[in-house]
């Protein structure tokens, strides 16, 4: 099967011990790979975890048909993915190895999440939401991520449960950067996303920047506590008018500190959300962080 590259990185990882012999190569194909078991399906293929045969390194191998992506006309949707993922690196987002392609097929090379889902995980759980130490430790990772991209000039937009992946530690990794740009611009004005998390300038199709993630980051912790996206109805013209008006309410069971952050994050004027260095300054995030660690400690001296 003959392939072309476009591009392959090497995987040397100072995280993972395996990665230090690296899976560098200048010439992918599919035969440098043994297949194993299929880990997701896709609106435009499959993703199945392969091992690269020379070095042994396990990896998640994206499959995507050429002629579905060209149906969709997302040819350039899956370029600016590639050319924005495989440049960025941070503990907290998933890794592109790089890619080749054959006659039908593009293949991504992925850093593979043992844990798979963040949301098929948080469904496991009781009534279908995490504590608010996990939820918290969560939001802390991503706010960690989001840094990061913002100060590379990437906005994702498209943050939601669906798109975080657990490596074996349980930590987050963000995986899907399919909605995502690079804007030295800064402004945008594409509708994009995915409705319960787009915010009041995206659904009133007004530009926007980089503040689109603090939203999404708020309906994020909302979900994470509570099961489900703060401006979740059954009808699209219902839940449009919500997250305009920012309306929603908080179950009972949500703290007021965990409350207090939501509401500073959830804001209909983008210049008022919350900073990401404040929200990792929050009093909510570093008190479940330090009972966090308090539990990690009292567990290791049990042991």
């Amino acid at each position: 099967m003959s392939s072309t590259t476009a591009s392959a990185s090497s995987v040397s990882s100072t995280s993972d011990k395996q990665a230090s012999s690296g899976v560098s190569n200048n010439n992918w194909s599919i035969d440098n790979f043994e297949i194993g078991r299929p880990l997701g399906k896709g609106k435009f293929g499959n993703v199945y975890l392969a091992r690269e045969k020379k070095s042994k390194y396990i990896v998640a191998l994206k499959v995507l048909f050429k002629s579905q992506l060209q149906k969709a006309s997302v040819e350039h949707q899956l370029r600016r993915e590639i050319e924005i993922q495989a440049h960025l690196r941070h503990q907290h987002i998933l890794r592109l190895y790089g890619y080749f392609y054959d006659e039908t097929r593009v293949y991504l090379i992925l850093e593979f999440a043992p844990k798979g889902e963040l949301y098929k995980y948080m469904q496991k759980q009781p009534n279908g939401r995490f504590s608010e130490m996990e939820s918290a430790k969560y939001i802390r990772q991503m706010s960690e991520a989001l840094k990061y991209c913002h100060s590379k000039k990437v906005i994702h937009r498209d943050i939601k449960p669906e798109n975080i992946l657990l490596n074996l530690k349980g930590d987050l990794k963000i995986a899907d950067f399919g909605w995502s740009v690079h804007a030295p611009s800064s402004r945008r004005s594409t509708l994009c996303g995915t409705l319960d998390y787009l915010p009041p300038e995206m659904v009133e199709n007004k530009p926007h920047d980089e503040k689109v993630d603090l939203w999404s980051l708020g309906v994020l912790c909302y979900e994470f506590l509570c099961g489900s996206p703060p401006f979740e109805t059954e009808s699209s013209s219902a839940t449009y008018k919500r997250i305009t008006r920012v309306q929603f309410s908080f179950p009972p069971h949500v703290s007021p500190k965990a409350r207090d952050l939501i509401l500073k994050l959830l804001k209909y004027h983008p210049h008022e959300r919350l900073p990401l260095d404040e929200v990792l300054k929050h009093p909510w995030i570093v008190e479940q962080a330090a009972l966090e660690k308090a539990g990690l400690e009292k567990a290791e001296a049990g042991n």
